[in-house]
This record gives structure tokens, C-alpha cells and sequence, in this order.
């Protein structure tokens, strides 16, 4: 007897639907087929053991199992309850006229129960594009498939309850999550506040201004002057995510199985920190079973790399591409995959080895030629792409021990919502950009409009700094950031003179 159970495969973030078929007939082996990976293969053995526990038989017959299409690679444990199911509707232990409407998913143990998985959200998302009834899935993972409307999800705890289920035995509730209050419950609650930090304002406005845009920044500055508490803070007063970002990087981080158990959907931007003793993969992404990297984590976030020299300059380079493009493509022999990257780059780093270069009260013990050295382990074109090079100074004993209130991260996060506004206005008729950074070459030229004066002043700047014209780009996105901040509709002389001062590694005096 022939029947069908569906699953899915999870490639990048979306899902493609996986027909399983089961045929028994006369024989006594088992076999699975459609390309499956050893855990696929080694499932039987679990399954074999559930079935048995669950108080029914195995059957002692020839069982063939087919993961269709075949020529996709299926990877991973999700499959165990699909065959399962399979293999006790074929031999007649369980109804099976139910079982071709529902996604079924879940990993075995041999005592039956049911082990949560990865991948859920896009799994959910595409059993309601293909206009599936619902979907059957471990408990553990029920509250975030439920977060797609118009799919009935039932989590399970074992396979006899899922057994019970398709039999009519048992009647269960299915698992209903209201996602727009799943969304305002926890959104923009923070335990930061840019009002803890003391003095430092112009570095807040550098902050305010890479936040209204969603420019990257670099923060160059001797140890202890505030660059990574000023770096966690970022995140409190960026926009709140949009419930389409929020199921984008929910999506993301399911797949790579980094969502909180706690929370079915993600309702704060994304802050990844990873160690500077990353690799490559683990930065991009990729592997032998591709995975999100650390810049698609931070999708529609901020990506923080404290003390930027110290990472290994293969481990930047990769960044380059998908700065630019704000998405990593991994290939490989038998499939590519896609992983979007819209990240914010906030980097930090002290100004030499010592940490103490330009310091306004430490003497530099580094020797001559030391600091060019430094700086050169990041290369040009990387700093290119990076709008703001922001210098921390350390924080005086007065300001440090002002009574006076500094301004809460709810204000400044307004100002900059205000000025996002203004960017989805002007932006309105190109899908692909959603705030200044996004701006392509193209772009710049028909909206970063400036006047003689201003063409001048950028002209003297280029001369003096040698920038590139990438940068040039980059201090005309900057300013009309400024310029939105100021609710300006066109770029003055003054906001082109704030982009260009942003510009400190371009300066004569960091040549070491």
C-alpha cells in the first residue's frame, strides 16, 4: 500500500515542500530514498523503537521510503514523524485520510516523544502557501509556527497523541497566537538607555545621525572612553521593527536555531557582538550544511565588532560583498543559498597598540611607524564602506559626576523616526531602498543635490583627504541625513561640513 505524509526543506530561509512517500510490500528490508543525509538514514532505527512504545508494531515487511523531489538533498531529524506516520498509515494501524492535509514534522525519541527542531517559522510559512490544513509539529516548537495566520497548528508531545489524533481517539486544541499582540507585548523594551552614558554628546549625535540613516560607524578611541557601552545603546533608539522585519529576522534566527523558546517572535532588533577570533564561516556563513552567519543574524539590526584591527583581515574581506549588496549568496556543488544581510556595521578600536595615540593626557609608547602599521590591518576598502569615523575621547571627572539628567534614548529615538519618515516619503517609489544608506551611485546623484558653495567645500575636502569616490558617496548620504535630522529639504553648506568632519581617518594626523 502507497501513501503520502508531507513535509518540508528549509534552503536559506524559505521552505519547499517534501512529498514522503511509503510503499510496503512483500520483502523484509527497509530502504529510504530521495537523497536522504545520515540522520535521515539512521531514522528508521528510532522510529522503530517509538512505534514499539507507543504500543503498536513495526511492520516486519519490505518498506520503501521516497523523499520527493528527489534530487534535493534532504538534511537533518524533522523527518522521523512524517515516515513514521507513513509507515503506520500504509500498514493500516492508523487512519489515513487526514494525513495528506497536514504538514508533519518532529524528531523521534525511542521513547516516542517528540524533540524540538530548527526552521519552524519558514516551515509554517510555506504549508500555508501551498494551502495545507495545518500543521502537526513537537509542542516545543508550536507557538512560533502559530505565529502564521490561517494554518491550525497542534503541537504534540509524542507520537501517541499524533497517533491518537489521526485515529479520531483524542481531540486536541489547536495552538492560536494573537501576532499583533505577540508583537507589542515585548517591543522596544530594553534594559539600556543612552542616558546612562556621561558626557559624550557629540559622540551620541555621531550615534543619532548613523541611526537616521543606517550608516556604518567606526569608533576610534583609547581604552575605557565609553565605545562599547555607547555601541550596546545603539539598538534603543533605532525605529521598532515593522511586523514584515520582524517575521524576516524571526525567520532567520529559526533557521539557525537561535530563537528564544520564551518568545515566538522577535520584537527587538537584532545585537550580535561575536569575538574577533571568528572565522570567516561563522561570520558569512556557509559550512558544509549551510548556515546563517553572524551578519545575517544581525538582519535589520546592528552587527558590533569591538576591537576591529584585531580580527583577522580575511574575516573583513568577506564583509565587503555583503555590505554592499546587504545579502550573502553561499554556493556549493549541488545547491546555492541565500541569506539576506541588511545589517548596520558599528565597529570600535583603539587608535594604535597601546591605546593611547592622540590621547589629550597619555603619552603614545608605540614606536614610529607603529600606528600606520595598526591601522593598515583594516584595509581601504573596507574603512571606505564605512560612512562615519567617529574619535572617543575619554570622559572627564565632571562630566562623569554631573547630577544633571542626560537625554533618555525615547527622545532621541523619535528624532530619529521622524527623520525615517521623511526617507520612506522620498523613497516611496523604489521598493529596494529604505533609508539613506540604501542609496545606490545612481541615486545619490538624482537626490544628494548640493549647490556651488557646497561643491567647493566637498571639492576641497577630496583634494586634501585623497578620499575616494566611494567616499565622496558616502558624505553626500550623510549629510542628507543631517539635512533630514534638521528637517531640511535641501543640503546646506553646514550639514556637508558635519559629513566631511565624520571623515577622521582620512586626516593627515593618523598617518602615524
Amino acid at each position: 500500500m502507497l501513501i503520502k505524509t508531507y513535509g518540508s526543506a528549509v534552503f536559506g530561509v524559505n521552505a519547499i515542500t517534501i512529498t514522503i512517500e511509503v510503499s510496503i510490500g512483500s520483502g523484509n528490508k527497509y530502504h529510504i530514498v530521495g537523497l536522504p543525509d545520515n540522520a535521515i538514514k539512521e531514522s528508521l532505527r528510532r522510529i522503530e523503537s517509538a512505534i514499539q512504545s507507543s504500543g503498536l508494531r513495526m511492520p516486519r515487511q519490505k518498506i520503501v521510503v521516497n523523499l520527493s523531489p528527489a534530487d534535493i538533498r534532504k538534511e537533518g531529524t524533522g523527518y522521523d514523524l512524517p515516515i513514521a506516520i507513513g509507515i503506520l498509515a500504509a500498514s493500516g494501524q492508523i487512519t489515513s485520510k487526514d494525513a495528506g492535509h497536514y504538514f508533519i514534522m518532529g524528531e523521534l525519541s525511542l521513547d516516542g516523544g517528540l524533540q524540538p527542531m530548527k526552521g519552524v517559522l519558514p516551515i509554517a510559512v510555506e504549508a500555508l502557501r501551498a494551502g495545507f490544513k495545518g500543521f502537526i509539529l513537537p509542542s516545543e516548537n508550536a507557538v512560533e509556527a502559530a505565529i502564521v495566520g490561517g494554518l491550525i497548528i497542534y503541537g504534540m508531545k509524542n507520537l501517541a497523541e499524533v497517533i491518537s489524533f489521526f485515529n479520531g481517539k483524542q481531540s486536541f486544541e489547536p495552538v492560536i497566537v494573537n501576532t499583533a499582540d505577540e508583537f507589542l507585548k515585548n517591543s522596544s523594551n530594553y534594559d539600556q538607555d543612552f542616558s546612562d552614558v556621561k558626557g559624550q554628546e557629540s559622540i551620541k549625535r555621531a550615534l543619532e545621525i548613523a541611526a537616521a540613516g543606517g550608516h556604518n560607524l567606526i569608533l576610534i578611541g583609547p581604552p575605557g572612553s565609553g565605545k562599547t557601552m555607547l555601541a550596546k545603546r545603539l539598538p534603543t533608539i533605532l525605529p521598532p521593527l515593522n511586523l514584515s522585519e520582524a517575521l524576516e529576522t524571526t525567520k532567520i534566527h529559526s533557521v539557525a536555531g537561535k530563537l528564544n523558546a520564551a518568545s515566538a517572535l522577535m520584537t527587538e532588533r537584532p545585537y550580535r557582538s561575536p569575538h574577533h577570533g571568528i572565522s570567516d564561516v561563522a561570520l558569512v556563513g556557509g559550512g558544509a550544511n549551510p548556515q546563517p552567519g553572524e551578519i545575517s543574524l544581525a538582519h535589520n539590526g546592528v552587527l558590533f565588532l569591538d576591537e576591529l584591527p584585531e580580527f583577522k583581515r580575511s574575516v573583513l574581506e568577506v564583509m565587503r560583498q555583503p555590505l554592499e549588496d546587504r545579502k550573502v549568496t553561499i554556493s556549493r556543488a549541488r545547491l546555492s543559498v541565500e541569506y539576506p544581510a541588511s545589517f548596520m556595521l558599528i565597529a570600535s578600536m583603539n587608535p594604535c597598540p597601546c591605546g593611547f595615540y592622540n590621547h589629550p593626557e597619555k603619552e603614545c609608547t608605540c614606536p614610529p611607524g607603529l600606528v600606520q602599521k595598526y591601522l593598515n590591518k583594516i584595509s581601504g576598502p573596507l574603512m571606505d564602506r564605512i560612512d562615519l569615523h567617529v574619535e572617543v575621547t575619554p570622559v572627564n571627572f565632571n562630566a562623569l559626576t554631573s547630577l544633571q539628567p542626560a537625554e533618555k534614548s525615547e527622545v532621541i529615538r523619535q528624532r530619529v523616526i521622524n527623520a525615517r519618515e521623511k526617507q520612506d516619503l522620498r523613497f516611496n517609489a523604489h521598493p529596494d531602498i529604505h533609508y539613506n544608506a540604501q542609496m545606490s551611485p545612481n541615486s545619490v546623484r538624482k537626490i544628494c543635490l548640493i549647490d556651488d558653495q557646497g561643491r567647493a567645500l566637498i571639492k576641497k575636502a577630496m583634494e586634501r583627504l585623497g578620499l575616494s569616490a566611494r567616499a565622496y558617496d558616502r558624505i553626500l548620504k550623510v549629510s542628507r541625513t543631517i539635512a533630514d535630522l534638521a528637517g531640511s529639504e535641501n543640503i546646506e553648506i553646514e550639514h556637508l561640513a558635519e559629513a566631511i568632519h565624520y571623515r577622521s581617518l582620512d586626516r593627515d594626523h593618523w598617518s602615524g
